[in-house]
């Protein structure tokens, strides 16, 4: 059991080493991006009333889908990983009972 825990601590301090680094890699591309598209910087602080709402709504939009994503990637590819490496997925991972064979009917 000790065992367990250890591998799962384990797993819990990769995936979040591997999303951080796959959230700033995303964020330097993204910033490299914006400049490029719109030929100024991102706004530092979308919710200061100086920056433009439609450009403080876009940024929000295209930065938390971006890293999110890049995040969700990196965790997948960590978890990847480490069942190969254990021949189990991490505890955190196990089924979480999204099989559409085994839900239950909506309620009618």
């Amino acid at each position: 059991m000790a065992k367990d825990t250890s591998n799962s601590k384990f797993f819990s301090a990769f995936s979040l080493a591997a999303a951080l680094g796959a959230a700033a890699v995303a964020k330097k591309g993204l910033n490299t991006s914006w400049r490029a598209a719109t030929g100024k910087n991102p706004p530092a602080n979308p919710a200061d009333p100086d920056v433009g709402l439609g450009e403080a709504v876009m940024w929000a939009a295209v930065s938390g889908t971006l890293i999110g994503v890049a995040r969700m990637l990196a965790t997948r590819r960590a978890a990847n990983y480490y069942a190969r490496s254990t021949g189990h997925l991490p505890p955190q991972l196990q089924k979480d009972d999204q099989d559409a064979s085994k839900a239950s009917a909506p309620p009618s």
